[in-house]
């Protein structure tokens, strides 16, 4: 899922003074799991920011809604409905969502309350860790779904580098070395093999480096 954290508060304040009525949205997808753009955060921000005393004519009109996935576009030119005179929407969605509403509203400002982090996963209770840079050239195959392009520090594609320490990034000793997870995780699998196979040159251009990236697929089935 897609990660995100809220902005400090002080920032969203300062983005949105000199507006009179603000839409805050609420995503329902990734950020909703996240515990950082939902409904109840998107509520609870939006208290916040009411109470706040330094606006200099007061606070700003607020209305709350939740949309489900404000990254798609043709859902939010169809079911979201702006109210009259609002002259701002503060987004609590990931950059893509905010970026679909400005698409979708060009006549208004479209500001994030949300700092996009990373494509992670819950590994425990209120607990997120990257896993996934997007790269659009997976590996996982050979490093046994341990992906070394989003954990290791360096991006080492043959092996742990010279500062790993006792299966520690010298980054921190906090940090597990990627590659010795994936070394131990081969090992398991009876896959150790794997291991003594190398990586040429990774073509970044799936990464990025041919401007924005896109996906195309059908989206109209023939019926049986």
């Amino acid at each position: 899922m897609i990660v995100g954290t809220l902005k400090p508060f002080e920032e969203i304040v300062s983005s949105i003074t000199g507006y009179k009525k603000i839409l805050v949205i609420g995503c329902g997808s990734c950020v909703t799991v996240c515990l950082s753009g939902g409904d109840r955060e998107a509520h609870a921000l939006t208290q916040d920011l009411y109470n706040k005393p330094q606006y200099k004519d007061g606070p700003p009109s607020f209305h709350v809604e939740t949309f489900q996935r404000q990254c798609e576009l043709d859902l939010v030119k169809t079911y979201l409905e702006v109210p009259e005179s609002t002259d701002a929407i503060l987004s609590l969605a990931c950059g893509a969502g905010v970026q679909t509403l400005a698409e979708a509203f060009p006549d208004l400002p479209v500001i994030p309350a949300i700092n996009t982090t990373f494509l992670g996963a819950l590994d425990e209770p209120g607990t997120w860790r990257e896993k996934c840079r997007g790269c659009g050239d997976c590996i996982l195959t050979y490093t046994a779904g341990i992906c070394p392009v989003a954990r290791c520090a360096k991006r080492v594609f043959n092996g742990p580098c010279g500062g790993s320490s006792g299966g520690k990034c010298e980054v921190s000793e906090d940090v597990d070395c990627a590659w010795q997870v994936i070394i131990d995780r081969l090992k398991a699998l009876g896959r150790l093999d794997d291991y003594e196979k190398l990586f040429t040159f990774k073509d970044w251009s799936a990464h990025g480096a041919g401007g924005p990236r896109k996906a195309r697929r059908a989206t109209n089935y023939p019926l049986d």
